[in-house]
């Protein structure tokens, strides 16, 4: 678990079945580092437990029964003014309209009615409900309100023989992803960012290829990370098994050549790249156009360079704040000092795959950041989007270091 808090967020289960899964979306909060408290309306009690959501959120949930309690406290004021964010997953589509009409007659909407600064209703419930015209209206009045949504999705449906639709409640980790959404501060608004990820793949033929393990993560988590802190992101991927994360413009590649392209293209517009992406360094030479038959004895194949993006990218640069990724099995420093000098990059994360428990598939990442004068900054064994947010801390750094002198410049 993160031990730095980033922030209060209320959880409030709604009175669908889908609150069976709001004491999950209460543990992922807490794990990803927020402090949660739990609200339950009376209709999610027969889908969910007091017990389950106090387990999940480490203390004891607010109910009607708490908010009418003779205490003299004015509950509801006081979940208003704690919280930075209220989640209400699942969300009805009575408490949407509920919401909607501005009511403060329970718990869930006193507390909404009372100030809390931002709402993200995470709706779950049968299709037709959701497309119903009231509905549509609710949600688009609450929009220009200034609250936020995510899904529902498309999914199977709890209700028995209904099949599936849109209506089903995004999934605990997609909520959480919109969380940090909401509660980062936005220090790269106004930016516009490119970030490589994932292996290349190139083709002897049409089922044989020089690739490597890359799984992608690394390269998605600083597109995730600059995402919540703001910026416009074009994150462009080669083959992995990870989804397209939202609210970044994603272009899926395949081969070396596909990925200078789509990044080159782009780099003028672009205030940073990010370069996290395991580039095969080489190809064949020929690529057979139907699969190669098997044969006896040794099978030479002669191999090109790949192009050297970073490389391209450094000699184009202006502006723009480079960065690169090493992976060295031997000589690290040195050889990414090298890589550093020789590609014009602002600074450059060195990183060993041979070391347990990092770089290729991992979740977590061991990495150096070693700049143009010398210093090194390690980050340790963290999580990839802890390293991620490392590297945009110094991305952001030295575009307003850029910025200042500019200004200076200027005058």
């Amino acid at each position: 678990m993160n031990s730095r808090v980033k922030g209060k967020v209320l959880v409030a289960a709604g009175g669908g079945v889908a609150a069976m899964k709001t004491p999950f979306v209460i543990r992922r909060l807490r794990d990803a580092g927020y402090e949660v408290r739990a609200l339950a309306t009376e209709r999610a009690l027969a889908f969910t437990t007091k017990t389950a959501l106090a387990t999940a959120a480490g203390s004891r949930v607010a109910t009607e029964e708490a908010w009418f309690a003779a205490s003299g406290n004015a509950l509801h004021l006081e979940l208003a003014r704690w919280a930075d964010l209220l989640v209400v997953a699942p969300a009805t589509a009575s408490g949407l309209a509920r919401a909607a009409a501005g009511l403060a007659e329970d718990l869930l909407t006193a507390t909404i009615t009372a100030g809390v600064p931002k709402v993200l209703w995470a709706p779950a419930m049968n299709p037709e409900m959701w497309h119903y015209p009231a509905t549509q209206e609710n949600v688009s009045r609450l929009r220009g309100w200034g609250h936020f949504f995510v899904g529902p999705e498309y999914g199977a449906l709890a209700a028995v023989g209904e099949g599936a639709g849109v209506g089903r409640m995004s999934e605990p980790e997609t909520i959480v992803e919109h969380v940090h959404y909401l509660l980062t501060p936005k220090d790269l608004e106004g930016l516009t960012v490119i970030v490589s990820a994932g292996p290349t793949r190139e083709y002897f033929d049409p089922v044989r290829f020089i690739s490597n393990p890359s799984s992608g993560k690394m390269g998605y988590a600083l597109a995730e990370a600059a995402r919540d802190r703001g910026a416009r992101v074009v994150l462009v991927s080669g083959p992995t098994n990870l989804p397209a994360p939202w609210g970044v413009e994603t272009i899926n590649v395949e081969r070396a050549n596909e990925m200078y392209e789509a990044i080159t293209s782009r780099f003028d517009k672009a205030d940073a790249v990010v370069m996290a992406a395991a580039v095969a360094d080489w190809k064949p030479a020929q690529t057979a156009s139907q699969k190669t038959a098997k044969k006896p004895g040794k099978n030479v194949v002669e191999l090109l360079p790949t192009p050297d993006i970073l490389a391209e990218l450094g000699r184009r640069k202006e502006r723009q704040v480079l960065v690169g990724f090493a992976m060295e099995t031997a000589d690290g420093r040195q050889r990414a000092r090298g890589k550093l000098e020789r590609k014009n990059l602002d600074f450059i994360c060195l990183n060993y795959p041979t070391k347990e428990g990092s770089a290729f598939g991992g979740n977590q990442n061991e990495v150096e950041m070693i700049f143009p004068d010398g210093s090194v900054v390690e980050t340790g064994r963290i999580s990839k989007r802890e390293v991620a947010e490392a590297i945009w801390d110094r991305v952001r750094d030295l575009i307003r270091e850029r910025n200042e002198e500019g200004a200076r410049n200027a005058q």
